[in-house]
C-alpha cells in the first residue's frame, strides 16, 4: 500500500506544470559532494522533465550551505528545495524557514519510511521534511590484510587493541578525531549527549568518560594512530586508508567512492565492512545521519517544488541512487529492489541502519558537536583527560547551546 502512495505521488510529480502563482521553476540546492551530485542533478532533471516543470539545481559547499540558507531565507531569499542534514530541519522549522507538510501528502506519505530518519523530519509533532536518504558509521577494513594477518574483523575495542600485534600496530586502525567520530565510542558504552526527553546535559556522563578514555587507550597502546591537526583529520585517514597504510577506520557509506579510487582497493572486493566494534561484542552502536528534503517557507514555487520531493523521494529515485551510488534508501519497500540488496554497501549497511542509535532530534542539535569536537581532539592529543574535557563540554552545552537543560 505505501509504495503505492508514492507511485501515486509520483503520478501527480508527472502530471501539469505549477499551480495557480506557482512560477513553475524550482531552484534546488545539493548539498551533496562531487561523486553523487551529477546523479542527483540528472534524477531531479528527469523529475522536472516529466512533471512539466523546470529545476534549476545548485550544487552548494556542505560546510557553507546551512549558513548561506539561513542568511538568504531570513530576507526570504534562497532555493525552493534544500538537501537538507537530518540536524538541520528541527533547527530551520523553529527559526519559521521552513513549510509545514504535516497536512501535505508529502506528509501523509510516511508508512513507507524507516522509522528513524523519519523522525528526523518532525519538529514539535509536525511534519517539515521527506527523508533522502540514511547512514550510519561502520567498520571499514581491508581484507588482505587481515587475512594475511590471521585476524577477524573486531567485534570490540578490545579486539582491536589485540588485533595490533598482528597488523602492524599503529597501522592497525586510524581514529578519526571529529565529534561526530567520537559517538560509535560513546553510544557503544552506553552513553549519550543529551536527553532531550528529560531536557538533561548528559555528556559528562561516567559512560562517555570511559568512552573517551577507550579512544585514547588505543592510541596509548599503539593500537592506533590518528591526526594532530583535527583539521587534516579526515583527509588523513582517508589517504592512509585507501592506500593501504591503515588496516581499519570508522566511515559512512559516502567514502566508499573514494576508497574505490585507492590502490589499496583496485580490487573493489578488498574492501570489507562490518558494524562498529563496542565495549562488548555485539552492543556496539553508531550514529543516525543522512539527509531530507525541505521547502522553503516563501517559496514561489511551492507546488512545483511538492511535485520534485515526491518524485526524488519515490520508489524507483531511492532504487536508482542506490544502485548508482551505494547510498542507503529511506524507504522500506526500496530494500526489496533485488538490484538493491544484491550491492554490497547496501547490503553490510542495512544491519547498521537497523541498529544505529537515533541522534536527538532537537533544534540544538547540530550544534552539540562544536564543543565535543574541542574536548576529543584534546583527549585524543594527551592534553586533556576525559573527564575534564568532557566537564567543559556540559558547561559549553549550559551556557550556549542548551541553556534551558538541566546538569543534575
Amino acid at each position: 500500500m505505501a509504495a503505492g502512495i508514492a507511485g501515486a505521488l509520483v503520478l501527480t510529480a508527472c502530471g501539469g506544470g505549477g499551480a495557480a502563482g506557482d512560477s513553475g521553476e524550482v531552484t534546488f540546492w545539493d548539498t551533496s559532494g562531487p561523486n553523487e551530485a551529477p546523479v542527483f542533478d540528472e534524477i531531479a532533471r528527469d523529475c522536472a522533465t516529466r512533471g512539466g516543470f523546470e529545476v534549476k539545481t545548485e550544487t552548494v559547499p556542505f560546510d557553507l550551505a546551512l549558513n548561506n540558507y539561513k542568511t538568504a531565507a531570513q530576507g526570504g531569499q534562497g532555493p525552493d528545495v534544500l538537501r537538507a542534514e537530518v540536524a538541520w530541519v528541527p533547527q530551520l522549522a523553529k527559526l519559521g524557514y521552513l513549510v509545514d507538510l504535516t497536512d501535505t501528502d508529502l506528509g501523509r506519505d510516511s508508512a513507507d519510511f524507516l522509522a528513524t530518519p523519519l523522525g528526523s523530519t518532525r519538529y514539535e509533532g509536525r511534519t517539515y521534511g521527506v527523508p533522502q536518504v540514511t547512514d550510519s558509521l561502520a567498520l571499514f577494513y581491508n581484507k588482505e590484510l587481515l587475512a594475511a594477518a590471521g585476524v577477524e574483523p573486531p567485534k570490540t575495542w578490545d579486539e582491536v587493541k589485540a588485533a595490533a600485534t598482528k597488523l602492524g600496530g599503529e597501522k592497525t586502525f586510524f581514529i578519526n578525531n571529529d565529534a561526530y567520530y567520537a559517538l560509535p565510542f560513546i553510544y557503544g558504552a552506553g552513553g549519550d549527549l543529551v536527553d532531550a526527553s528529560a531536557k538533561k546535559i548528559v555528556v559528562d556522563s561516567p559512560e562517555n568518560v570511559k568512552a573517551l578514555r577507550t579512544a585514547k587507550g588505543l592510541l596509548d597502546a599503539k593500537a592506533a594512530t590518528t591526526a594532530l591537526d583535527p583539521a587534516n583529520s579526515y583527509g588523513n585517514m582517508q589517504a592512509a586508508f585507501s592506500s593501504g597504510e591503515v588496516a581499519m577506520v570508522v566511515n559512512g557509506p559516502w567514502s566508499v567512492a573514494d576508497y574505490h579510487q585507492g590502490t589499496a582497493f583496485a580490487d573493489k572486493g578488498n574492501l570489507g565492512i562490518a558494524p562498529v566494534p563496542g565495549e562488548v561484542a555485539g552492543k556496539g552502536s553508531a550514529p543516525v545521519g543522512g539527509h531530507d528534503y525541505v521547502i522553503r517557507k516563501g517559496s514561489r514555487a511551492e507546488g512545483s517544488a511538492a511535485k520534485l520531493i515526491a518524485c526524488l523521494s519515490s520508489v524507483g529515485s531511492q532504487v536508482r541512487i542506490a544502485k548508482e551510488l551505494g547510498l542507503l534508501p529511506t524507504r522500506k519497500s526500496a530494500y526489496e529492489d533485488a538490484d538493491v540488496r544484491a550491492n554490497p554497501v547496501v547490503s553490510a549497511f542495512q544491519p547498521v541502519v537497523t541498529a544505529a542509535h537515533a541522534r536527538p532530534w532537537i533544534p540544538e542539535g547540530g550544534q552539540l558537536f562544536d564543543p565535543l569536537k574541542i574536548a576529543y581532539a584534546d583527549v585524543l592529543a594527551g592534553k586533556k583527560d576525559a573527564g575534564t574535557a568532557l566537564d567543559e563540554v556540559a558547561k559549553a552545552y549550559k551556557d550556549q547551546v542548551v541553556t534551558d537543560y538541566s546538569t543534575d
